[in-house]
């Protein structure tokens, strides 16, 4: 598989999603679009749509090539930076809207950047895109962190975010929530943890230190994964679960997996046994996605496969995000 083939793999839509897109009224913008899941998704819309309405993509797009890659997709891109109140202003109107704008990494050395990011830009494209169903990406970090015999929490569970990223991201939940009440705002809240690309994710830090013979942190000793495919289709659908007061739902697999087995499942594929350091605690940070598995089906790609193909994409020495997922984390500082 390479690059290109990956993206089609991943760009490629459900049935739930042409269900759900078949039905759109109007335009699709998505906002945030540069980053990891962000191309990948617009790419999946525009496939869906085909060529019914337009997908535009609005991102700094520090990504070299990656404009020319969505254009090429026939998806309308936008340079915008959302902290620049004009520049948001010139945004186009669209009845969708899929905000994927964050920051999560870069949090310990400059807190008020994601604070920023996490909570005026939200308040700011909230009030610019009043009435507009939304789609608002969030994160399991959320969450406190729950026993691994438990299952994870489901939605109505108590929140309890470790740290500012995770309190910032609230943050930006709050400011959306209060915008589907005082707005009537259709808002769907998708906290998503942890999603897989060939190129990035817990699986692709994992198997990285296997192979070079570095050890692998165990402490936070338990993740949930999912395909970032599948997280995709999951995004879209969730265009018609928008609702006021605004609907939230947890996205991501059905495996409460552990980092010591993935470690071990990877050492058998490369033929070197892995090293570990730290001791496994009986919490982690865990989500529990029964309520979107009933209302999409299970993930399309299971666990096995991911593990093969992340595997394999290494040995054949594909490119990589230099984007560690810090999974390890247990103290919330990114």
């Amino acid at each position: 598989m390479n690059g290109a083939e990956l993206d089609e793999r991943l760009s490629r839509p459900t049935d739930g999603v042409l269900e759900v897109l078949r039905q759109l009224p109007g335009d699709l913008l998505v906002l945030g679009a540069g980053g990891k899941m962000g191309p990948t998704l617009a790419m999946m819309a525009r496939r869906a749509l085909d060529g019914r309405h337009r997908v535009v993509a609005v991102s700094r797009f520090r990504e070299e090539g990656l404009r020319d890659r969505l254009e090429a997709a026939g998806i309308t891109t936008i340079v915008a930076d959302l902290l620049d109140p004009t520049a948001l202003a010139r945004l186009p109107d669209a009845p969708n809207l899929i905000f994927m704008a964050g920051q999560k990494f870069g949090t310990q050395s400059a807190p008020h950047t994601t604070w920023a990011m996490n909570a005026i830009v939200p308040a700011r494209v909230a009030e610019r895109y009043r009435g507009r169903r939304t789609v608002v990406f969030s994160t399991g970090n959320v969450y406190p962190l729950t026993p691994v015999g438990s299952g994870g929490p489901a939605e109505e569970h108590a929140i309890g975010p470790v740290g500012e990223y995770a309190m910032s991201c609230l943050a930006r939940e709050r400011i959306f929530e209060h915008a589907a009440v005082a707005h009537g705002t259709p808002v769907a809240i998708m906290r998503l943890n942890y999603a897989i690309d060939l190129r990035y994710g817990v699986l692709v830090d994992i198997a990285r230190r296997v192979r070079a013979g570095d050890p692998v942190p165990v402490t936070m000793g338990h993740v949930n994964v999912i395909w970032q495919g599948d997280a995709n289709a999951r995004a879209l659908q969730c265009l018609a679960l928008a609702a006021s007061p605004a609907a939230v739902l947890n996205v991501t697999g059905l495996e409460t997996i552990s980092v010591r087995w993935l470690a071990e499942r990877f050492g058998e594929r490369f033929g070197r046994a892995p090293c570990f350091e730290g001791t496994e605690q009986a919490d982690a940070l865990l989500s529990n996605a029964s309520r979107s598995a009933a209302r999409f089906g299970p993930p399309t790609v299971t666990l096995d496969t991911m593990i093969t193909w992340v595997a394999d994409w290494l040995e054949q020495g594909g490119p990589l995000l230099a984007r560690p997922t810090h999974f390890e984390e247990r103290s919330g500082r990114f």
